[in-house]
């Protein structure tokens, strides 16, 4: 069979439009605010946000600020977002970068990647987890619930990777009260709503105890310990992940 002409080859898609000079200055701009916001938080922590203080540090006018994020709450917005996004990504990176022949479970890695950027990033942890702003609220169904469930689907997917549904769905727990086995019902697909009621239980007993002791370190309450700080979490995370894996049966024993 004679070989295909070049006539024959399928073209290649179009590139994507690059974006318009005005386009990329506006992205510039707001990754700029942005920055300085985030220096603003870090410094003088999350309470201490301020437009006319950002603008100030940019050599801006409010009004011209107010071009990019029309309000404080559009810049908290985007502020924390930007932050879950970055912690998302340390934790995945830090499951991704699990040698394949460590003994280290991947679950175990994530946690530690959590409390390694959040003990790196303080202030900006606390904007995330700390004492919630006054006068701010995140839009519902906005950009910080995509970024926080990223996060989510991570922990989830790395702390029950080996198990199927059924599995999960019997995991050796007390019984669970009717409401919380109904409520998987209410919530959307996707992330924890995919979840059987037994295993929402374990990952959030599991979340509750990984986030506690980052908490707890972070606001400096854990500092008696010392240097042995890191020791004991990571003792802490092996320990939960193989109490979580023991309660949930082999493949074998699951009944007929």
């Amino acid at each position: 069979m004679p070989a295909a002409s070049a006539s024959h080859v399928p073209p290649l898609p179009p590139l994507p439009p690059l974006p318009s000079l005005r386009e990329r200055r506006r992205a510039a701009a707001t990754r700029e605010i942005l920055e300085a916001a985030e220096s603003q938080v870090t410094e003088h922590g999350p309470t201490a946000l301020s437009l006319r203080a950002v603008a100030r540090s940019l050599g801006m006018t409010v009004q011209a600020l107010y071009h990019y994020f029309p309000s404080r709450d559009a810049l908290l917005t985007a502020l924390i977002t930007k932050a879950y996004d970055e912690l998302a990504t340390a934790v995945q990176t830090a499951a991704d970068t699990t040698p394949p022949d460590s003994d280290l479970p991947r679950m175990v890695a994530a946690a530690e990647g959590y409390r390694r950027w959040a003990i790196e990033h303080p202030e900006l942890f606390q904007l995330l987890y700390g004492t919630p702003l006054r006068q701010y609220e995140a839009p519902l169904g906005g950009p910080t619930t995509t970024a926080m469930s990223r996060m989510g689907e991570i922990f989830q997917r790395e702390l029950f990777a080996p198990f199927t549904h059924p599995q999960l769905a019997a995991a050796a727990l007390p019984p669970l009260p009717p409401p919380l086995r109904a409520h998987p019902d209410h919530l959307p697909p996707g992330g924890v709503g995919d979840l059987p009621p037994p295993a929402i239980a374990l990952l959030m007993s599991a979340w509750g105890h990984m986030h506690g002791l980052v908490i707890l370190e972070v606001f400096g309450h854990t500092a008696f310990i010392g240097d042995h700080q890191a020791g004991i979490f990571h003792l802490s995370m092996r320990n939960l992940i193989e109490d979580v894996h023991r309660r949930i049966p082999a493949l074998q024993d699951l009944p007929d």
